[in-house]
C-alpha cells in the first residue's frame, strides 16, 4: 500500500492507495468503522468535465474522514471497482463537496449507483458554503471552491496541493484541461491530491455546520437545496435530443455569417471586432456621438452592446429596428459579426463537442449560482440566450413522438415585489388580471398612454427589480433620461409602498452587517455603496425559490421525467404528443400557488418537437 503523509492545520494525516486485494481488506475495515463514526468525505477523480462525452473516464474513487483519506484506483478495475462499489453501497452519510457532478459521475460510469441511490445520504458542502456566503471571491465573498474554503476556515496552506498537481501538469506538457485524462494514476502529487479532497470535505463540514448554526439559517433551506440540486441532477442525466444534421449545418452558417461581417467592418477600418480602441476610432470619425453616461470608469468612450445597438437603431433585447435614426453599418456589422462568432463557440459548436455517444446534450445546472440563489447553466450556457431567439433553441429536441412544453410564470418578479412591499394598487391589478404595464403606464401617464409610455412604464418596474437607474432604463427604452427620471419619480407616488421597504430594508441592513434574510431565509449581502440593490436580491431570490417550490411540486405530482431544464422563470418539459394538453395542465397546477396573498401564476405553451418551435421554428 502507498502511504502519504500531510498535515492540515498542523495536525498529521494519511493519504492511503491500495494497491493489492491484502490492502483492500485494510480498506473495507476503515469504511466499516468510519461509518459508525459518522458521514464519510467522498470525492472522484475523472478525465475532465464533459462527464457524458464519449471517451470519459472515471479514474478514482476517493473516501475519508478528519484524518484518514483512501484513493481507490477505478481504471484498475477488478477488485478495485468492487471495493468502490461495495463502499458506495455500504456508506450510511456521505460529505461531497459540489455533489451534484459525482452524483452524475458516479450514476454514468458506476453500475448500480444511481443519482437516486446517493442524493438521500448526501451532505453537500458547497451548497452549505453558498447559504453562508454565496458571494464570490470578486464580489467580496469567500466562494464556493473547495481548497479556498479550506483555507479560509481550516489551513491557509490547504490550496498549495492545487498549485502542485498545477505544475505537474506543466512539466509534463500537459494543460489543466489534459492533465486529468493524461497523468499517470501512480504519480505521487495527483494521488495525494485526490486523497486529501474528501478529508477536506469532512473537515469543512464542521466548520459549516458551525456557521450556519451561528448565523441561524433554517434547517429546512438547507434541506430544499439538496432537494433541488437532486432534482437538477436528474434533469442533467436525461439531457436534451441534439439535432446533429441542423447543428452542423447552423455551424457553417454562423461561420460564413461571422467572416462576412468582419470583412465589412474591415472596410472602416476595423481590422479585429474585439478591439475597442479600433471601434472608438473608426465610429467617431463617421460621427458618432456619445452620451456623457456613456463613458468606462478610466473615461474611455463605451462601445458595449448597449452603445452599439443604440448607433445601429436596434433594440437591445430583441435586435429588431427601432427606427429612432439612421443605422450605423459599423456598429451593426460588429454586433452581426460577434454575436455569429459567440454563438458558434458557446452553442452549436458546444453542442457538437459535448453531445454523447447516443446524440443527447446534458447542460449542467447550477442550482444555487448568483448571490441571489438564481440558477444557471453551463456547458452548454443556456440561460444566456437571446429571448427572442429560434435559431439555436432549434437544435435542441423533444424526444420521438413528443413536443416541447415551456411553462413560464406571468410577471413573477413583479407579483414578488407586490407581495414582499405589500403594495396595495399592484395586489388590486393583478387581481383583477391586469396587464401591470398598462396598468401603471395609465397610472403614471394617464389615461391617453402611449405604446411608449407602456415601454417606459415596464422599464422602470424592471429598474426597481433589476437594479437599474434611470439611464439605464433610458438606454433599453430609448427616451429622454429626463423623461424617464419624471416617471420614475411618478412611479414612487404610485407605488409608494416600494420605496418604503426599499428604505426599510436598508435600514435593517446597516443594523445587521450588511445582509438582507431573504422570505425563505436566504442570506443576502449587500454591498455598503450599493445597498438600493436590496429590493433586487430580495425579488430575484424569492422568485428563484417559486421556481424552486415548482420543481418539487413538479416531481411530487410524478412530472419529473418530463422535466428537460429550467431557465430564468421557465421549465422546459417533453412530454407525449397527444397528451400535450393534460401535461400542460398538470404543469401549470404546479407552478400556481399563492404568496402572501398574490397569485404567482403560469402559462404552459405547447410547441413542436424542437425547442426553437415555441419561438417560432417551424419543426
Amino acid at each position: 500500500m502507498k502511504v502519504y503523509n500531510y498535515a492540515i492545520a498542523g495536525e498529521p494525516v494519511q493519504v492511503k492507495v491500495p494497491e493489492d486485494p491484502h490492502d483492500l481488506i485494510a480498506f473495507r475495515s476503515w469504511l466499516e468503522e468510519a461509518n459508525r463514526r459518522g458521514p464519510i468525505g467522498l470525492d472522484t477523480e475523472t478525465t475532465g468535465l464533459d462527464i457524458y462525452s464519449p471517451g470519459y473516464r472515471l479514474r478514482t474513487v476517493q473516501f475519508g474522514d478528519r484524518k484518514t483519506g483512501w484513493v481507490i484506483p477505478w481504471e484498475w478495475g477488478g477488485y478495485f471497482v468492487e471495493a468502490a462499489l461495495w463502499a458506495l453501497n455500504t456508506g450510511q452519510k456521505f460529505q461531497i463537496h459540489n455533489a451534484p457532478f459525482d452524483w452524475a459521475v458516479l450514476d454514468r460510469h458506476a453500475p448500480g449507483v444511481t443519482i437516486e441511490s446517493l442524493a438521500p445520504k448526501t451532505i453537500d458542502t458547497r451548497l452549505k458554503a453558498g447559504l453562508v456566503d454565496p458571494r464570490q471571491p470578486q464580489e467580496g465573498g469567500r466562494g464556493t471552491a473547495l481548497k479556498p474554503l479550506m483555507a479560509w476556515y481550516v489551513d491557509p496552506k490547504a490550496p498549495d496541493t492545487q498549485g502542485d498537481l498545477t505544475a505537474v501538469f506543466r512539466s509534463l506538457k500537459l494543460t489543466k484541461a489534459t492533465g486529468w485524462a493524461g497523468i499517470d494514476l501512480t504519480h505521487p502529487t495527483f494521488l495525494l491530491y485526490a486523497g486529501l479532497d474528501p478529508i477536506f470535505a469532512a473537515r469543512l463540514d464542521a466548520c459549516l455546520d458551525r456557521e450556519l448554526d451561528m448565523l441561524q439559517v433554517r434547517p429546512r433551506l438547507i434541506q430544499y437545496e439538496h432537494e433541488i440540486a437532486r432534482i437538477c441532477a436528474v434533469m442533467q442525466r436525461k439531457g436534451m435530443v441534439l439535432d446533429i444534421p441542423y447543428t452542423k449545418a447552423l455551424d457553417a452558417q454562423l461561420a460564413e455569417e461571422a467572416a462576412l461581417f468582419e470583412a465589412k467592418a474591415a472596410r472602416y477600418g476595423v481590422s479585429n471586432v474585439n478591439a475597442p480602441a479600433q471601434l472608438r476610432d473608426a465610429l467617431s470619425a463617421m460621427g458618432e456621438e456619445w452620451a456623457p453616461d456613456e463613458r468606462t470608469a478610466t473615461g474611455a468612450l463605451k462601445v458595449d452592446k448597449a452603445v452599439l445597438h443604440r448607433f445601429a437603431d436596434l433594440d437591445f433585447q430583441t435586435g429588431k429596428r427601432l427606427g429612432q435614426r439612421k443605422p450605423n453599418p459599423l456598429a451593426e456589422a460588429i454586433i452581426r459579426s460577434k454575436r455569429a462568432g459567440k454563438w458558434r463557440s458557446a452553442y452549436t459548436q458546444t453542442f457538437l463537442d459535448v453531445a454523447d455517444s447516443e446524440g443527447r446534450v446534458h447542460a449542467f445546472v447550477n442550482s444555487m449560482q448568483a448571490r441571489t440563489g438564481r440558477m444557471s447553466i453551463t456547458r452548454p450556457a443556456l440561460q444566456t440566450l437571446p429571448s427572442s431567439d429560434q435559431m439555436i433553441r432549434r437544435c435542441l429536441l423533444a424526444e420521438e413522438g413528443h413536443v416541447m412544453i415551456s411553462t413560464d410564470f406571468a410577471a413573477v418578479e413583479l407579483r414578488v415585489l407586490a407581495a414582499l412591499a405589500d403594495v396595495k394598487r399592484m395586489k388590486e391589478a393583478i387581481k383583477a388580471g391586469e396587464d401591470l404595464h398598462s396598468y401603471t403606464a395609465r397610472l403614471v401617464f394617464g389615461e391617453d398612454f402611449t405604446p411608449k409610455h407602456r415601454k417606459i412604464s415596464k422599464g422602470i418596474a424592471f429598474g426597481k427589480v433589476y437594479g437599474g437607474g434611470a439611464a439605464t432604463v433610458s438606454r433599453q427604452t430609448g427616451a429622454p433620461v429626463e423623461d424617464v427620471k419624471r416617471a420614475m419619480a411618478a412611479y414612487d407616488r404610485v407605488y409608494p409602498e416600494v420605496k418604503r421597504m426599499s428604505n426599510r430594508w436598508q435600514r435593517e441592513a446597516y443594523e445587521t452587517g450588511m445582509v438582507h434574510v431573504s422570505v425563505t431565509g436566504r442570506r443576502l449581502p449587500l454591498d455598503r455603496e450599493r445597498t438600493y440593490a436590496v429590493v433586487n436580491y430580495a425579488c430575484q431570490s424569492a422568485a428563484r425559490d417559486c421556481l424552486g417550490q415548482s420543481l418539487i411540486n413538479l416531481e411530487n405530482a410524478g412530472l419529473l421525467d418530463t422535466l428537460r431544464l429550467p431557465i430564468h422563470d421557465e421549465v422546459l418539459a417533453s412530454v407525449p404528443a397527444a397528451e400535450a394538453k393534460d401535461y400542460a395542465k398538470a404543469i401549470e397546477e404546479c407552478m400556481t400557488f399563492d404568496l402572501f396573498g398574490v397569485p404567482i401564476e403560469a402559462e404552459a405553451e405547447i410547441g413542436k418537437r424542437s425547442w426553437g418551435s415555441l419561438y417560432g421554428a417551424d419543426v
